[in-house]
């Protein structure tokens, strides 16, 4: 079955001029026997993109490429050889690709893909979610179970790097000490975790008071505080420490703090993406004397399945985009979305299509 229309709405990027537009095109054919084609719902903008238009993260550099690496939709064509779809699966994507050949690969890390990895990411290397079609590899794409929305699945794909996260820091036992550095959108991501699974001694730590005043509406019973708060109370308790550090800001003086309120055997889960020539400083003998642990998390190795999981389990309560600060564009509102990241004043964006 083909879709109806011929031609479709899409947001395209040209790196040679670092130009973002919204065009009309073809609807994409399946080519490969075995991809599916979906009809998107749902599709994030996520800190990459924003990156990636500015021009501060690789993408394809040999022709248009429409981005949007988060979402989900409809599948409205099967190829040839697809045998565990049908039209109508309600889906949702993972955009991360590996060889399925290499050391890596076979060793359950095809993020660290020297053949394929990153470089095959749908939404970065080829076309992705800003479109009202894309066509996908099924061994890419995830069925939905009925109880989830595709709104809520849109969120699939950031869940699914925090599941990584949570799976190199663990175990995380309820009662422990935990500090978040950075109310965004996976800061707020992550607050919503922690609760889900039953943490409360968890304390937020957020320069922006309107990110600190949205993250009230999720009525978790946070502490919510401000990096001057935190260095306040650090230097009226010298053992005012922590067991975990989330680090979500990719801010370096904040990693560096983090590091400075752990406690021994502490972990710091780096999560914020840091700028690539940015440092830090850090005491070796801290690192020995405390035996603490740095633990770098890179996007979403084999945890979809985790973040579905995660997903269903949060529903509502938890990932109702009014109470997460989330707002619904159109592909033709690019710019007000794209700007009001920028300006900071929702915590994320995603296209309804």
């Amino acid at each position: 079955m083909s879709p109806v229309a011929a031609n479709m709405e899409a947001l395209q990027f040209s790196l040679a001029n670092k130009s973002l537009k919204y065009t009309k095109i073809p609807v994409p054919r399946i080519r490969d026997p075995k991809n599916v084609l979906v009809r998107v719902s749902y599709a994030g903008i996520c800190g990459t993109d924003l990156h990636i238009i500015q021009g501060h993260f690789p993408c394809n550099p040999d022709q248009p490429l429409i981005l949007g690496h988060e979402f989900s939709g409809t599948i409205t064509e099967v190829g040839a050889e697809v045998t565990d779809f049908e039209i109508g699966d309600k889906v949702s994507v993972d955009p991360n690709i590996g060889c399925k050949k290499c050391t890596f690969c076979h060793e359950g890390n095809p993020h660290f893909c020297k053949n394929k990895g990153t470089n095959t990411t749908i939404g970065i290397f080829r076309d992705g979610g800003w479109a009202e079609y894309v066509t996908c590899p099924e061994t890419q794409v995830h069925k939905l179970p009925e109880s989830i929305t595709l709104e809520q699945a849109a969120l699939c794909e950031p869940l699914s790097c925090l599941a990584h996260g949570w799976d190199l820091a663990g175990p995380i036992k309820v009662g422990k000490n935990i500090l978040i550095t950075g109310a965004g959108i996976i800061g707020i991501f992550w607050a919503c975790a922690l609760h889900l699974h039953g943490h409360r001694r968890v304390t937020v730590s957020e320069p922006k008071q309107s990110r600190l005043n949205s993250l009230k509406k999720l009525d978790l019973g946070f502490d919510l505080i401000t990096p001057d708060e935190l260095k306040e109370r650090q230097e009226r308790d010298p053992e005012y420490l922590f067991d975990f550090v989330i680090e979500c800001s990719g801010f370096p003086p904040a990693i560096e703090h983090g590091i400075s309120l752990l406690n021994q055997g502490g972990k710091l889960v780096i999560f914020g993406v840091a700028p690539p020539h940015a440092n830090i400083s850090i005491s070796p003998f801290d690192i020995y004397a405390k035996e603490l642990k740095i633990i770098g998390v890179n996007i979403n190795p084999y945890t979809y399945p985790n973040s579905i999981g995660m997903v269903e389990a949060m529903g509502d309560r938890y990932l109702n985009y009014d109470n997460l600060g989330i707002r619904v564009y159109s592909l033709r509102e690019y710019k007000e979305a794209i700007e009001a990241l920028k300006k900071g004043t929702i915590a994320k964006a995603i296209f309804k299509l």
